[in-house]
C-alpha cells in the first residue's frame, strides 16, 4: 500500500509515524509546502518514506491523508476523488467541511470513502458519540466541547473560530450563534477539570446531525479565557508555540432507554496533535482495510466504529467515561482518584 500524506506539521508528523509503525503501509509519500520540513521528517523516519512534490497523485496511490492547514484541504480531496482514491481529511474549518461534504455523491459514484474531520474534535468526538449512543434507544441531544490546540495552524484556526459565527442544530433547523457567546462550565478528564466553554465557528454539528436522524439538539463549544475572547477579533498578538500542551474533549449525550431519560458523558485527554495524528492514521488504515462505506461523512458515520475506537486506544488515545459530580474514575477502582477508564 502507498499512502500520500499532505502536511508535515505537528499532526502530519504523527500521522506519518503511525502509518509507518503499523507495518501495513509499504510507502508513505510526504508532501509539504515547506520542503525542508518534509525532508527532515523523511530523514527521521527513514526507509519506507519519501518526499513528494505538487498535488498530482500517481496511479498506484491507495490512500490520501490531508493534514495541511485548514482551508487548503478541499482542493486536494477533490482531486483525489476524481482519481478514485480514498481520502482522510483533518480539517476543522466550518466552510471547508461544507465543501468536503459536497463530495458525497462523487465519492459514492466512485465507490470510495471521504472521511472528514478525522482529528481530536471533530474526529474522536464523533467516534465516542457513535459508540456511546449504542446504550440509548433514542438520542435526543449531543453536546461536544474541547480544550487545547495542536500545532501553530491549529492554534490560528481556533483563534479565528472564536470570533466566527457558530452553528447549532435545534428542533430540526440550523441556528446561527455569535462566537464567544453561550458560556457554559464543562468538566473534562483530569488533569484538565472544569473550564468555561463558548460557542465558536466549529463544524461538529455539520458532521453529527446527518448520522443521528431525528436528533433535536447538537452544539459545539471550545474552552476559552477572558483574554481569548477579547483578542479573538484581532490578529494573534504573538506567534503560537510549535505545539500546544495537554488538551481534552468531552461528549455529552442525552436520550432515552424505554421511558427513562439518561445522560452519558464520555471524553478523552491527550495532546491534541498526538490524538489527531493517531485518529487520522488509524482512520486511514481502517479505510484501507475496507471497513469504511463510500461517501463523504465524519467519523460518526464510519463503518465498524468500535473497531476503529479500539485501534485508536491501542495507540494511547483512550476513551473515558464520566461518573459522579465532577470527576472521571474507573468503575472497578477502589478510589475515585483514578483518572481514566477505557470504554468497553
Amino acid at each position: 500500500m502507498r499512502v500520500v500524506l499532505f502536511g508535515a506539521g505537528a499532526t502530519g508528523a504523527r500521522v506519518a509515524r503511525q502509518l509507518r509503525s503499523s507495518g501495513l503501509v509499504a510507502c508513505v509519500e510526504i508532501r509539504d509546502q515547506q520542503a525542508d520540513r518534509a525532508r527532515r521528517l523523511v530523514d527521521t523516519l527513514g526507509a519506507g518514506t519519501e518526499i513528494g512534490v505538487g498535488r498530482r497523485l500517481v496511479d498506484d496511490t491507495t490512500g490520501v491523508v490531508v493534514a495541511t492547514p485548514a482551508g487548503s484541504q478541499a482542493a486536494i480531496a477533490r482531486r483525489a476523488v476524481r482519481q478514485g482514491i480514498p481520502v482522510v481529511a483533518t480539517s476543522n474549518q466550518m466552510s471547508e467541511v461544507r465543501r468536503l461534504l459536497t463530495l458525497d455523491q462523487p465519492a459514492r459514484d466512485r465507490g470510495i470513502p471521504v472521511v472528514i474531520g478525522a482529528g481530536f474534535m471533530p474526529g474522536l468526538t464523533g467516534l465516542l458519540a457513535r459508540h456511546a449512543s449504542e446504550e440509548l434507544d433514542k438520542v435526543d441531544e449531543i453536546h461536544v466541547a474541547k480544550v487545547g490546540t495542536g500545532g501553530p495552524a491549529c492554534a490560528r484556526q481556533h483563534h479565528r473560530a472564536l470570533s466566527s459565527i457558530g452553528l447549532d442544530w435545534r428542533d430540526g433547523q440550523w441556528v446561527r450563534r455569535a462566537g464567544g457567546s453561550g458560556r457554559e462550565l464543562a468538566y473534562f478528564p483530569d488533569p484538565i477539570g472544569g473550564r468555561d466553554c463558548y460557542r465558536a465557528g466549529l463544524p461538529d454539528a455539520l458532521l453529527l446531525v446527518p448520522e443521528f436522524p431525528g436528533i433535536e439538539r447538537v452544539t459545539a463549544r471550545r474552552a476559552a479565557t477572558r483574554r481569548d475572547r477579547l483578542t479573538a477579533p484581532l490578529p494573534m498578538l504573538r506567534p503560537p508555540p510549535a505545539e500546544g500542551g495537554i488538551g481534552a474533549v468531552r461528549v455529552e449525550l442525552r436520550g432515552r432507554v424505554g421511558i427513562e431519560r439518561r445522560v452519558i458523558v464520555v471524553g478523552s485527554v491527550e495532546r491534541p496533535a498526538v490524538a489527531a495524528g493517531a485518529v487520522a492514521a488509524c482512520t486511514m488504515l481502517h479505510v484501507l482495510a475496507g471497513h469504511a462505506p463510500a461517501g463523504a461523512y465524519g467519523l460518526a458515520g464510519i463503518g465498524e466504529p468500535l473497531r476503529l475506537l479500539k485501534a485508536v486506544g491501542d495507540r494511547g488515545v483512550r476513551g473515558m467515561r464520566f461518573e459522579g459530580d465532577t470527576t472521571f474514575f474507573a468503575p472497578a477502582a477502589t478510589s475515585s482518584s483514578s483518572p481514566t477508564v477505557n470504554l468497553p
